[in-house]
């Protein structure tokens, strides 16, 4: 027997062998990923995790009624591994049904193309099949020529101006998959439109929605809710899945408290109290670049300084005057030791003759303080785990777990009152990326640092700088004198003055 005509029958039974799981996902991934294989990237795993072997059930007892679209819901806590069950549902539709189309989004482009699309990526390459399909960078399409429009799965970021890659879901008589990763951030418009495009006959339809239940409003809320009888839903805690890190789970409970809304999303898979975790909302930074930056003589020029502490931050050196943080463009700084940041510091301090510096000073801050102290320029050392001074410059009152949360607040509560943003990327990303919850004691508690560089967002090092500006009230002309910021001391600046007035 010739070797061509082995292949050929090889290929045959893997043809074979591959539609036995058309209706059946849970087989078709232990069938076609080499699992448990001696130096390969799944040696010592048997198998999908016992949550994920349970929706892939799922989906299959769910097939077995056609008349009704699949329809599956998933909250969790951070990595469960949801992602993974995603690349292997999205191989599954396209590799055991002839002509499958389908969509995938995800809160951002960019959780689409760095997350979902990323690991999509690494389990085609361990597929069996995977040479019937080509991966690009936004579809997974047949390889067979004449079927790359009709046999294909297309990344889709969503628009809520734009909604008819939803509106156009249609594969009258064969199968259809709809894929939300990320889904609480997911607008309703979004939800509405595909709902309404689902509506083929006699066609095998799949809407998935994955994510961290960030939000207690909002479509994927209602799939647990009004919505749940129509939907298969589970909230899956992160503790009790097998792959995830039991040491890093601890740290966030007893940094946040067992029924704080950080450990009830991030851990517990359960919906926040409070609503949505975005503290800063992306209209509230959006209308700041787009208002007119004003200033005025009487108002207090003030630098805030985030130091860097790792190889990939920065630090950054920010000015604001009243509600005008546009005019006078922060200053960014790499690879730089604490030295040469203070130089720098007092330099601008000089230049802008500043009425008030205020240093983040935990960790390697504390140098730059010290130094700027030995420079004689006043500076205020500002920690940010230390208690909330309770100071409140508008007659909303909050209660804030530490000075960090606190000057968030007041940051906030300017972005209302008119401050005015540079259109910068960076900063509208680092603004509106820090997630917060409540501790034991029904404070507000804001993401820490390194849990964002958990979840492979970068450190919001321009956004802190700004907020330090907020730290405490200054007052205009405290920066003609010697010192800049009101001696050369560590105390606060004191004054009647209102930064948001």
């Amino acid at each position: 027997m010739t070797q061509s005509k082995t292949a050929q029958q090889t290929e045959a039974m893997l043809v074979a062998d591959i539609a036995s799981f058309s209706g059946d996902p849970l087989g078709f991934v232990l069938y076609a990923f080499p699992w448990n294989m001696a130096g390969g990237v799944l040696a010592g795993r048997s198998g999908p995790d016992q949550w994920q072997c349970e929706i892939l059930a799922g989906i299959r007892d769910g097939l077995l009624t056609p008349e009704q679209a699949v329809q599956i819901a998933v909250a969790s806590g951070h990595g469960i591994g949801k992602s993974a069950l995603v690349a292997w549902l999205l191989l599954w539709a396209l590799a055991t049904h002839e002509e499958t189309r389908g969509v995938v989004t995800a809160n951002t482009e960019s959780q689409l193309r760095t997350k979902t699309w990323a690991e999509l990526a690494k389990w085609h390459r361990l597929c069996l099949c995977k040479h019937w399909f080509t991966l690009s960078a936004t579809a997974l399409y047949a390889a067979q020529a004449g079927h790359e429009k009709t046999w294909r799965i297309d990344m889709v970021p969503w628009s809520e101006r734009n909604t008819e890659a939803f509106a156009g879901l249609h594969n009258q008589g064969k199968r259809l998959i709809v894929v939300f990763d990320e889904a609480s951030a997911i607008p309703d418009i979004i939800w509405e439109t595909t709902e309404g495009a689902l509506t083929d006959k006699d066609t095998q339809i799949l809407w998935l929605a994955f994510g961290n239940p960030t939000r207690n409003t909002g479509r994927f809320r209602e799939c647990f809710g009004r919505f749940r009888h129509r939907w298969r839903h589970r909230q899956i805690d992160s503790r009790a899945v097998a792959i995830t890190n039991k040491k890093q789970l601890g740290q966030w409970v007893a940094d946040y408290g067992e029924d704080s809304d950080f450990v009830r999303v991030r851990v517990k898979g359960q919906f926040p109290r409070a609503g949505s975790m975005q503290f800063i909302a992306g209209d509230l930074v959006q209308a700041a670049t787009l208002r007119e930056a004003r200033s005025f003589a009487t108002d207090a020029l003030v630098i805030g300084v985030d130091v860097a502490r790792f190889g990939d931050d920065q630090s950054v050196i920010f000015p604001r005057k009243g509600r005008d943080a546009r005019t006078i463009p922060p200053i960014r700084l790499r690879n730089i030791d604490t030295m040469t940041l203070a130089g720098r510091v007092a330099e601008e301090a000089r230049r802008l003759r500043a009425d008030a510096i205020f240093v983040d000073e935990g960790g390697v801050g504390a140098g730059v303080v010290d130094r700027l102290r030995q420079l004689n320029v006043g500076v205020i050392g500002v920690q940010f785990g230390a208690k909330a001074d309770g100071f409140s410059p508008s007659d909303e009152i909050e209660r804030y777990a530490n000075k960090r949360a606190e000057m968030y607040g007041h940051l906030r509560q300017a972005l209302k009152a008119g401050l005015a943003l540079p259109d910068d990327a960076e900063l509208i990303a680092d603004l509106t990326a820090v997630e917060y919850g409540f501790n034991a004691r029904d404070e507000i508690q804001l993401e820490r640092k390194e849990h964002m560089k958990e979840r492979g967002l970068a450190s919001p090092d321009l956004a802190d700088a700004l907020a330090l500006t907020y730290a405490y009230p200054a007052m205009a002309g405290a920066g003609s004198g010697r010192h800049w910021g009101g001696g050369s001391g560590g105390g606060r600046v004191e004054s009647e003055w209102d930064p948001f007035g």
